[in-house]
């Protein structure tokens, strides 16, 4: 499927975030859902293989089946909120019975009112799954019909038209849901195959009717945090392998810089204990191994004599911050994809619409799980992680291209006439630009609560446009990380150092000159970094061994 190629965003240290490439209920060529056991992993390797389907474990059906037996039957004895009344604060409103299917039509088709750019294929292939998965919980009511209908459509990869805006994230991604539920019943558009066409002829050549919605479905399809969640699954690989390439960026870094092996030292970072910066270190450590252009501090420490004399040095005792301080830097985004994924799979595996049917105790709770804020929270957490990551790729570029600040490289790292040819000047000025954008977009938009709803929804999550900022940020610090390898592979060329790099260095290098050859006369870069983009986007997982 044309759409959902070049997602392939494995990554090789920071898999101990979370396990191996894929979660424990992949079963040969099915991922084998059961409300409480889907993996982040599950969901990336469905996006990237068109082959792998989606089957339903037998437990997991038969709470389905058992949840819409007690909806069904206590529809007509109770009075519960979106099943026999209206919806917000049209709750006071009870339905007449033979309109309840009714109610549920009118209830997506309303909501149906996105504008907007669709959000990507991938983001809605999630969002449907992690759908699926929380309806198999058996606390939503729904039929087994509406189960195989999102089947269906997750196993064929018909993929909902789903605009970027509307959501508020609170009642959970209301409108977002709507399109995707919209869709479902035949109506609206869908991404099929890589092109954008109505559902309706569609379904038709697959011969498969149209759903139609049954008491409570049209809300339990709508109300939660499927989209945002949906989102930030496909977010958290792409942010692994976005640290990962930091990671990989400043250890080269310290080499070229020839900084002092001490900042990276066991027994300087088991003094400050926290496990992100101890993992930091340790991956510096095994990255920059064998390599020859770090220099020893002890070496430096008895190079000059002390005496009676103040006398300048010719050698700066330390590096700046950007290379110095990369464990105390990278540390804190490191434990915050921890948090993240963990939010994130929590989520997924919850129930979070409303009402909630407890079968076994026969109530409905009515309350707030569809409240989108841990998401939202996550997001945000995770997009300011990669605005300092960004920043910090920023200055390890500024520092590279400034001869006054490294003091060992032409200027824009030059290989011939300074002055006549620009070097890689121009890109910093896109780096720069790019790093801007994200401080602009790094303010935390969970704050951004706006009540809504006749004042029902007082207090909102923005939680799917989080996750898009978020996403948006995402790209930049790739953009920007792509730059900073290009600069480092031209530094090493300016220093004729690829014989002393490390191997984890030499090979990044290899894999860039192959696609990517060292700027000597001037010329346009952009096709060098688009190029670079869809390698590390596509084959990460070769050029990162």
């Amino acid at each position: 499927m044309d759409i959902l190629k070049n997602l392939d965003l494995l990554c090789l240290f920071t898999t101990n975030l979370g396990g191996g490439i894929v979660g424990g209920m992949i079963k040969k060529s099915q991922l084998v859902l059961d409300g409480g056991s889907l993996a982040i992993a599950d969901i990336n390797e469905l996006i990237k293989n068109e082959r792998l389907t989606i089957a339903v474990s037998p437990a997991a059906l038969e709470k389905v089946r058992a949840s819409n037996r007690f909806l069904e039957i206590e529809q007509d004895r109770r009075v519960i909120y979106g099943v026999n009344t209206g919806f917000g604060p049209m709750i006071s409103h009870l339905i007449n019975k033979q309109k309840l299917a009714d109610l549920q039509l009118n209830l997506v088709r309303s909501h149906a009112a996105g504008v907007g750019e669709p959000i990507a294929p991938e983001f809605v292939l999630a969002s449907m799954i992690v759908r699926l998965n929380t309806l198999l919980k058996g606390y939503s009511g729904v039929s087994e019909g509406l189960i195989e209908q999102l089947i269906f459509f997750t196993n064929h990869r018909i993929l909902p038209i789903v605009p970027e805006h509307g959501a508020v994230g609170t009642s959970g991604d209301l409108v977002q849901l709507a399109h995707i539920a919209l869709a479902l019943i035949g109506e609206g558009e869908v991404f099929y195959r890589g092109q954008r066409q109505p559902v309706a002829p569609l379904l038709r050549q697959f011969k498969l009717k149209p759903y139609k919605l049954r008491v409570k479905e049209g809300l339990a399809l709508i109300n939660g945090t499927a989209v945002m969640t949906g989102i930030m699954v496909v977010l958290v690989q792409r942010a692994e392998l976005m640290f990962d390439l930091s990671l990989r960026a400043g250890a080269w870094a310290l080499e070229l810089a020839h900084a002092f092996s001490d900042s990276l030292d066991e027994r300087l970072h088991a003094v400050r204990p926290h496990p992100g910066q101890i993992f930091v270190a340790e991956t510096l450590r095994k990255l920059v191994r064998r390599a020859k252009l770090l220099k020893n501090r002890e070496d430096f420490q008895t190079q000059y004599k002390i005496d009676n004399e103040a006398k300048k040095i010719n050698d700066n005792g330390q590096e700046v911050y950007s290379l110095r301080c990369l464990p105390q830097i990278l540390g804190p985004i490191r434990e915050t994809l921890e948090r993240v994924k963990n939010v994130v799979e929590v989520e997924m595996n919850s129930v979070t619409d409303n009402p909630v049917v407890f079968t076994s105790d026969e109530v409905f709770l009515h309350g707030g799980n569809f409240h989108g804020d841990y998401v939202a929270v996550a997001a945000d957490q995770l997009k300011m992680s990669i605005v300092k990551a960004t920043l910090l790729a920023e200055r390890q570029i500024n520092y590279f291209l400034n001869q006054k600040l490294n003091g060992r490289y032409p200027p824009f790292l030059n290989l011939k006439e300074p002055g006549l040819t620009l070097g890689l000047q121009g890109l910093q000025f896109v780096a720069t630009s790019i790093t801007a954008q994200n401080q602009s977009l790094a303010y935390p938009h969970n704050l951004h609560s706006i009540s809504t709803n006749a004042d029902n929804q007082d207090v909102v999550s923005m939680g799917a446009d989080a996750a898009l900022f978020a996403d948006a940020v995402t790209e930049n610090a790739l953009s920007v990380l792509i730059i900073e390898l290009l600069i480092l592979a031209q530094a090493t060329d300016c220093g004729k150092l690829n014989n002393q790099l490390s191997p984890a260095a030499r090979g990044l290098y290899q894999s860039i000159r192959k696609v990517s050859p060292a700027v000597v006369e001037d010329r346009a870069l952009a096709g060098d970094l688009s190029k670079l983009r869809t390698l590390f986007k596509s084959q990460a997982d070769k050029l990162l061994p």
